[in-house]
């Protein structure tokens, strides 16, 4: 388990501390307003499936074909774990071989300056929580030993999976990338093709 420094862990429960304050200050706007709380994002259902998958790669790698719009995790000789998922739209998509460099649950998101620019409206920082747009679970893709800024993540939109959409990640159900962060390794390759 990767460690984490004391400024990082203080960062993280300020961070919950004005989480908690903005709901509980949400939740008296909307009671004060004779309105519900508004309802958490649906979890999406789970895409995945058992395939038969020839490969020369180890268990525990990640291969993500494009074309096909879909991750295979290797899970034995001739098998995978294969997910549906979203990947970059015309312009955004690329090729490699990169590791997991790190996970977190429910992360925070920080958009990289070039798609701020693009898109001056996006906040600097979304915290962490249900309605962050990398949702559930992000894999966080190093290219030797450097962060490549892409990430295998959730989405609270169970819609937003099977298309070309995204600004180079790779986009799953919150279900299954839940269900891929468990059984993927920090470390672990992931062949991009």
């Amino acid at each position: 388990m990767p460690r984490v420094s004391p400024d990082r862990r203080m960062a993280t429960r300020l961070a919950g501390a004005c989480l908690i304050g903005l709901a509980l200050a949400s939740a008296c706007d909307f009671a004060q307003a004779g309105s519900a709380l508004p309802t958490l994002p649906a979890m999406g259902p789970s895409l995945r499936k058992a395939v038969a998958f020839q490969t020369g790669e180890p268990p525990g790698t990640i291969v993500i074909r494009k074309n096909e719009k879909a991750l295979y995790l290797v899970t034995g000789p001739g098998q995978a774990l294969r997910y549906q998922i979203s990947v970059g739209r015309d312009g955004f998509g690329w090729t490699g071989t990169v590791t997991v460099a790190s996970k977190t649950e429910w992360p925070e998101w920080r958009p990289p300056k070039e798609m701020r620019a693009r898109q001056p409206e996006l906040p600097a920082m979304v915290p962490a929580g249900p309605y962050n747009p990398l949702g559930a679970r992000a894999l966080y893709l190093a290219r030797d030993g450097r962060d490549t800024l892409y990430r295998i993540h959730g989405t609270n939109d169970p819609k937003g999976v099977g298309f070309d959409g995204t600004s180079g990640c790779f986009r799953l159900t919150n279900t299954d990338v839940i269900d891929l962060f468990k059984r993927v390794a920090v470390g672990a390759k992931v062949v991009v093709e």
